[in-house]
């Protein structure tokens, strides 16, 4: 079995994050880290390969060159190789554009499932897992907190406000893990070591068969006018309860007509 994982270099945990005023997009110059959703997408993965005896974990991603720094972290975990989609005519990509491109990418390695973190930490979309098996034609389940695979199909748990669904699917197939899946190992020092002497493939957009007006800004359907600051705060009162707090707040309501 081989699975496809993936997985995205974002900004660090507690850094700042900075909207560049020219390009209108997230500022990545700063220290960069594997997407935490996406290190619960690795961990099942491996668990998958681990279950089944045999197979291949191969990690897909897009981005600048710095973001086989992350793919090296997900590598130290336990996957088998890497491939890295990075190119400047990517540049800009939005939803349609990136999905377009992932899309290929994962066509090329034609893998028997495909896994993706629930989310990214620095966009939050949600979506792309979506996007993407809607272009391979191919079904996707998402949140999903339990996985089997076996016998050409996968059967995902996943929660809801009500309890469980319980999704069955053949192969190949598209999941979105959440958090809950699984907890994520700690590379040791031997995977860390390992990592450097395992396959890792820089691929162009052009080598996918993309041409520059399906990626990038010409591939794209969004675009962002303009940046601005949120506005400021109005005066705001403060009532401290000294016994007579909630007459005071329905004397401010009646005040300013709200009741």
């Amino acid at each position: 079995m081989k699975i496809a994982v993936c997985v995205k270099q974002v900004p660090e945990a507690g850094s700042a994050r900075r909207i560049d005023p020219q390009t209108k997009r997230l500022d990545r110059s700063g220290e960069g880290a594997l997407n935490s959703f996406d290190a619960h997408a690795v961990e099942e993965a491996l668990r998958v390969k681990d279950h089944s005896g045999e197979g291949e974990v191969v990690l897909v991603s897009m981005g600048p060159a710095k973001a086989a720094d992350a793919l090296r972290k997900a590598l130290a975990m336990g996957a088998d190789r890497a491939v890295l989609v990075s190119d400047e005519e990517a540049q800009g990509s939005d939803l349609v554009a990136t999905s377009r491109i992932l899309a290929a990418a994962l066509e090329r390695e034609g893998a028997d499932l495909i896994l993706f973190g629930q989310q990214s930490s620095d966009s939050d979309g949600a979506v792309l897992w979506s996007a993407v098996a809607d272009r391979l034609r191919l079904p996707v389940v998402s949140q999903v907190a339990e996985l089997e695979v076996s016998d050409g199909k996968v059967k995902a748990k996943r929660q809801t406000e009500f309890g469980y669904d319980v999704i069955e699917a053949a192969t190949p197939a598209v999941v979105a893990v959440s958090d809950a899946i699984n907890d994520p190992r700690f590379p040791s020092l031997k995977g860390i070591m390992g990592a450097k002497s395992k396959p890792q493939e820089t691929v162009s957009t052009a080598d996918l068969g993309l041409s520059g007006e399906q990626v990038g800004e010409g591939g794209s359907r969004t675009e962002v006018y303009a940046l601005n600051d949120p506005p400021a705060r109005g005066d705001s009162v403060k009532i401290e309860d000294d016994g007579t707090a909630a007459q005071k707040i329905v004397d401010f309501l009646a005040e300013n007509k709200l009741l």
